[in-house]
């Protein structure tokens, strides 16, 4: 591994140390299948690439020692009950791994055919990080940058009389947007429901009989009181 470094204006930084404690997965004397006692230190936090010809032991060290090794760590942290339905991991022959986190594997002749598939997407992570960020996370309007919070129907309410005394408002609730057809039968429903206009793509219209869409044209559409 080579390292440069520029002769001016070089700053000395504090090396990054993660919640492992460790700035590097260090992987001594790893003899799995062909490795001849490897020892290797892998930066943290790196895009990190391993190489070599056919046979010189790449998927022995990536997949059979640390993957293997990072896994097997991972599921000694369930309960023994969890385990039992899993059953015990073999440990691979290496004589210690230092800095190692849970980890993913993904092969390279994946079942998904999708080319807009990313490690996130394959590896169904995408999913949980989105529930973790909708659920944890503090959101801020792009508009105002002001911290967005949850409002009750009558906090709702008490804002709207506040903020709008003696003023006329349009209160408007999606029904369909981004989709195809007539709506015929939803627009006689709508009006039954005691609603008198609609905003169709920007534009509101008083509902009349027999009213539709262009049944193939993509419409925003929404109703309002």
């Amino acid at each position: 591994m080579l390292e440069a470094s520029s002769p001016v204006n070089h700053t000395i930084t504090q090396p990054s140390v993660d919640h492992t404690g460790y700035e590097h997965i260090e992987v001594y004397g790893a003899r799995e299948h062909n490795l001849k006692n490897v020892d290797i230190h892998i930066p943290r936090n790196k895009l990190v690439v391993i190489t070599g010809i056919s046979g010189s032991g790449k998927s022995s060290l990536a997949f059979d020692t640390i993957y293997a090794e990072g896994q097997r760590r991972y599921m000694e942290s369930f309960s023994a009950y969890a385990r039992s339905f899993m059953g015990d991991m073999e440990r691979p022959d290496v004589d210690k791994i230092n800095g190692l986190s849970p980890v993913i594997s993904i092969e390279q002749k994946t079942t998904s055919r999708n080319p807009r598939s990313t490690v996130g997407t394959v590896t169904e992570i995408y999913d949980f990080l989105r529930l973790l960020y909708a659920r944890t996370a503090e959101a801020y309007s792009y508009v105002t940058g002001e911290k967005m919070t949850r409002q009750s129907q009558d906090q709702i309410i008490s804002h709207i009389l506040h903020h709008f005394d003696n003023q006329k408002l349009t209160l408007l609730a999606p029904v369909i947007k981004g989709r195809k057809g007539h709506y015929r039968e939803l627009f006689v429903q709508i009006a039954k429901m005691g609603f008198t206009k609609v905003r169709v793509d920007g534009q509101v219209a008083d509902i009349t009989p027999k009213m539709q869409l262009d049944r193939y044209k993509v419409s925003r559409y929404r109703n309002c009181h």
